[in-house]
């Protein structure tokens, strides 16, 4: 009997030797289950950069959008920006352009008052401004070396900025009587200060009408005293070239009933063909609240630089004024475009300018 129990026992002994080895067996291949299952965390990891990628396709527009548009570019300098008088219209929105280039870019501006157009050649010669402001007439007789500037010679230190808006030629009078030029015969006249750009604009439109400075009684006035005398019954007109509505004029308008004298069709004709710089244009009835419109002339309102100004402070201060025209606060920003900024043909504009205009896709003649 122990002899059987015996034998049961080993046989029993030997099966679970054999159980234990089945075990073994398959432990030993569940491990390469996992690296099977393993495959398809592998292939997401691959998959990964793909999808990390697609923002980046996504951002290209925004990325193009700012390779495409422009800023202001850095290292600018203070320059002095010479305007006109503080009753014109050079000096308040020289001052607003001003204060955005400076609030806007690297460059800091300064709007001074000043003469005018002929003072603001000189501020720049004599190193007392930067940039200025000039009518386009008075412009081209200081390049060339003619009229205000026929004894000083031709003066090619300069170059253009931007054309900005036109100046019209303004003759204002108090009295209703005065209807045309013609009228002006022996009367009490303001041309402007004596060898100003307003009293060449003066002398030009008297004479198509064949008068000179001997047929009236001329006053040689800036637009402040101008207006003053005009409020003093002094003087029964006064000529003002400067961009509609002018403060001076506007605050005339404010007490009084104001008249523009208009020239008619015949005789602006006369006046664009001898003096290409003159360009027909209308003051509507409501800018002074005046009767009736004003047929006129004007030339335009330029911005020059000194040469010696660096090309970034033309760029910012192109940068500064026409990607920001919204937000300038004076009427006149609602005149200005590209194509009249663009439009000068008889002085070339300065090296940043060039290159402003140039990344806004529009070729201009620089030196």
């Amino acid at each position: 009997m122990k002899k059987i129990i015996a034998l049961l026992l080993a046989v029993m002994m030997l099966a679970a030797l054999c159980a234990c080895g089945g075990t073994a067996d398959s432990g030993a291949a569940e491990p390469a289950a996992p690296a099977e299952e393993a495959a398809p965390a592998e292939e997401a990891v691959e998959e990964a950069p793909a999808e990390e990628a697609a923002p980046a396709e996504e951002a290209a527009p925004a990325e193009e959008a700012a390779e495409s548009g422009l800023a202001p570019k850095d290292g600018g300098s203070a320059i002095n920006f010479t305007t006109g008088g503080d009753s014109g219209t050079y000096y308040a929105f020289g001052g607003v352009m001003a204060q955005k280039v400076s609030e806007v870019t690297s460059t800091s501006v300064t709007a001074i008052t000043s003469g005018g157009s002929q003072a603001n050649i000189y501020a720049l010669q004599d190193g007392d401004a930067e940039i200025g402001f000039v009518q386009s007439d008075v412009m081209a007789y200081a390049y060339n070396g003619t009229r205000l500037f026929e004894e000083d010679g031709a003066d090619n230190s300069f170059s253009v900025v931007g054309a900005l808006y036109m100046e019209q030629v303004q003759i204002v009078t108090l009295n209703p009587d005065i209807k045309t030029v013609a009228d002006l015969e022996g009367k009490n006249v303001s041309i402007g200060a004596a060898g100003s750009g307003v009293y060449f604009n003066a002398i030009d439109v008297l004479g198509v009408y064949g008068l000179t400075e001997d047929d009236i009684n001329p006053t040689y006035q800036s637009f402040a005293d101008s207006v003053e005398a005009l409020q003093d019954g002094q003087i029964d007109a006064a000529f003002i070239v400067a961009g509609a509505p002018t403060n001076a004029v506007t605050s005339l308008a404010a007490t009084n009933d104001v008249y523009l004298v208009s020239i008619d069709a015949e005789h602006i004709a006369e006046l664009t063909a001898s003096s290409p710089y003159y360009t027909e244009y209308t003051i509507s009835a409501d800018t002074y609240g005046m009767p009736e419109d004003a047929a006129t002339v004007a030339v335009g309102a330029v911005v020059i630089a000194s040469d010696d100004v660096s090309d970034v402070d033309v760029y910012n201060f192109l940068y500064g004024v026409f990607e920001n025209l919204d937000s300038l606060g004076h009427d006149k920003a609602g005149e200005l475009s590209l194509d009249f900024a663009t439009s000068v043909t008889d002085v070339p504009y300065h090296p940043g300018a060039v290159q402003y205009f140039a990344d806004k896709g529009i070729e201009v003649a620089g030196k």
